[in-house]
């Protein structure tokens, strides 16, 4: 894997454990739009690079990740 794809893999898992640390340190609520945009952002990201190589497992993984994501980031908030 060439130098750019690799700094792209590492810029997504950065973005997802980014999301994940705040989390769980209370920085981020995991019902807030900021979370889930992080976490759909990282997960999408790495599913472009397991396309490329073909990775199932990784790619099942990410693209449910951004699914998820995204779905809770549609889903209707409290006003």
């Amino acid at each position: 894997m060439d130098l750019t794809r690799q700094l792209i893999s590492f810029v997504g898992a950065l973005l997802i454990l980014i999301a994940y640390a705040g989390h769980q340190m209370g920085w981020m609520n995991a019902r807030r739009p900021a979370y889930n945009l992080v976490n759909a952002a990282g997960s999408l990201i790495l599913f472009w690079i397991a396309l490329h190589p073909f990775q199932v497992g990784f790619i099942v993984l990410e693209g449910v990740w951004t699914i998820i994501s995204l779905w809770a980031l549609a889903r209707p908030r409290p006003a």
